[in-house]
């Protein structure tokens, strides 16, 4: 039986753990006006922070909403910076050593050397057997409907206290998945949220793969594949599915859900997938292709250099690097391979 986890809350509150959460947290942002700011008393704020999560005191502080557009339209609530450290505190203290071992193999959101190249990779690598074993298969995709904003805070709750039986560890979840009113949702832009999202379907996971024994099942967040190769088996799975995180995680599967031929191949992860090739979606393409003409308009008008723009551009390349993308480059990378 997986262990609990008790008496650890005052055991990893120390001041050096809560100043190694501030170091991680300013990653990549040490130039922004409020980490600068945070950094020229950053010693008496860890300090305050130290004894407000000490005594108890603490309270998790407002978000700022705004939107992005890409990969579609969201709202992301960011917390303030003080809030930002204390949940990275509580991820690398009490929730991702102790919940992500209990995760399946085959699950690959924001888990240590996994991620959705490495989720596409394995479905690929899946499709490939399952063409090899029986010729024609199926392909069940599954995307929950507002998955972030559908989470049940109470069941959310309820699933960490299985676990977690320190009241003082619950104490500072709690006031974290709380911090906003309602009674579903948990904020996108909050660290403590995508590992919550990964606790709270892991239910679903465990259903899936040790009550209904489907062995070729891959999750990335609330995007998944199932591989199988009878089409009336595919569909009685699809309905326990649909009834068990309708019933126990108050979760229902968005319009995009669906049963395909496996000579249709899927889109997961960003790509399209079949057991020979691996495209970038169409609206990957068309993402990428407005990034670069903004960095080339950048360029132009003396705001980047050309060297700085190729930084922008990383994630595009480890993106593209997996992908079927030969000629995709040549056409729209040719400028900076010039450079």
């Amino acid at each position: 039986m997986p262990r609990t986890v008790r008496n650890e809350y005052y055991k990893y509150l120390t001041y050096e753990n809560l100043m190694k959460a501030h170091q991680k947290s300013q990653t990549g942002k040490t130039t922004r006006r409020n980490i600068v700011k945070f950094n020229l008393k950053k010693e008496e704020y860890i300090m305050w922070l130290y004894e407000r999560l000490r005594d108890k005191t603490y309270r998790h502080g407002g978000y700022t909403s705004f939107y992005v557009t890409e990969p579609k339209l969201r709202k992301i609530e960011a917390s303030g910076y003080l809030d930002r450290i204390v949940h990275r505190w509580c991820v690398d203290s009490f929730l991702a050593n102790n919940f992500i071992p209990q995760f399946i193999p085959t699950s690959y959101a924001n888990i240590e050397n996994k991620g959705m190249h490495r989720a596409a990779l394995d479905v690929q690598k899946a499709m490939r057997i399952c063409k090899k074993k029986y010729g024609e298969y199926y392909i069940l995709k599954m995307d929950i409907a507002k998955y972030f904003a559908s989470i049940d805070k109470d069941k959310l709750v309820e699933i960490l206290k299985k676990k977690i039986k320190d009241k003082d560890i619950m104490w500072l979840l709690e006031e974290i998945i709380y911090s906003k009113k309602d009674k579903t949702g948990i904020p996108i832009g909050n660290l403590t949220s995508q590992i919550f999202a990964n606790i709270y379907y892991n239910d679903a996971d465990q259903f899936i793969k040790h009550k209904l024994k489907v062995k070729y099942y891959y999750r990335y967040m609330d995007d998944s594949v199932i591989l199988m190769q009878n089409k009336e088996d595919i569909r009685k799975v699809k309905q326990e599915i649909e009834n068990f995180i309708r019933d126990e995680l108050f979760l229902k599967f968005n319009s995009k859900t669906n049963i395909f031929k496996s000579k249709q191949g899927v889109n997961f992860c960003g790509y399209k997938i079949n057991e020979h090739r691996m495209k970038l979606r169409d609206k990957g393409k068309k993402h990428i292709k407005r990034a670069i003409k903004k960095l080339k308009l950048k360029i132009k008008n003396g705001e980047l250099t050309s060297k700085e723009a190729k930084k922008y551009l990383c994630g595009y390349f480890g993106y593209m690097k997996y992908a079927n993308t030969y000629n995709f480059r040549n056409r729209y990378f040719e400028d900076e391979n010039k450079q």
